[in-house]
């Protein structure tokens, strides 16, 4: 072989080698209904079937929705939120494990969010805010005038920018970008604890 075929021989074992992390990273769902299977595992449900119940819907998007994928029941799993101030980050649980985390905007230090145990009082698709004269899409309220909810939008059409997201900068609310306050809002109900440490 000469030097040319080895050194090609080198760089695909290269790209090879390194690309392999990051092939391995993704989480392995063997019947691909959207619930990897180490869920699966902690849901009970067949890694092979992606509707264990035959309800006709699949095993990933129950969970996703809060539902029992063993079950054909309307019943809600146990659902909660966590929103850790220091990282910036709200986490979607249902029966206590973590399926989704977002990156937030808390309140600023003149205007902190609040710590402790909540429940979300209300839902509003799209809230006005009296005292700081904007619109807060996809409410989810807290009480004291704080929730969850859609990056503002002031009556002029401006929206607070994605790139606030991961800074504290709100009023005290928890700011969610775009797809992904829709995404809890579809999918909690009043009721559900909210946890903010």
């Amino acid at each position: 072989m000469n030097n040319k075929g080895l050194i090609l021989l080198f760089l695909v074992w290269s790209l090879l080698f390194w690309a392999r992390p990051s092939l391995a990273a993704a989480p392995l769902d063997s019947d691909n209904d959207g619930l990897p299977d180490n869920l699966e595992l902690q849901f009970h449900t067949d890694p092979h079937n992606p509707d264990t119940d035959g309800d006709g819907f699949k095993d990933g998007e129950e969970v996703d929705w809060g539902y029992n994928p063993l079950s054909s029941s309307t019943v809600k799993l146990p659902q909660k939120i966590e929103i850790n101030l220091k990282t910036q980050r709200l986490d979607y649980f249902v029966s206590g494990l973590k399926l989704k985390e977002f990156v937030v905007s808390t309140g600023k230090k003149s205007t902190p969010t609040p710590k402790g145990n909540f429940k979300i009082l209300d839902k509003v698709k799209k809230a006005w805010s009296k005292e700081h004269g904007l619109w807060m899409p996809y409410w989810l309220g807290l009480g004291g005038g704080v929730g969850i909810h859609e990056l503002p939008i002031w009556p002029n059409g401006y929206r607070e920018g994605e790139n606030h997201l991961g800074t504290p900068v709100s009023h005290g609310c928890i700011r969610l970008g775009l797809k992904d306050a829709a995404y809890i809002f579809d999918r909690v109900a009043p009721g559900v604890s909210v946890k903010i440490y």
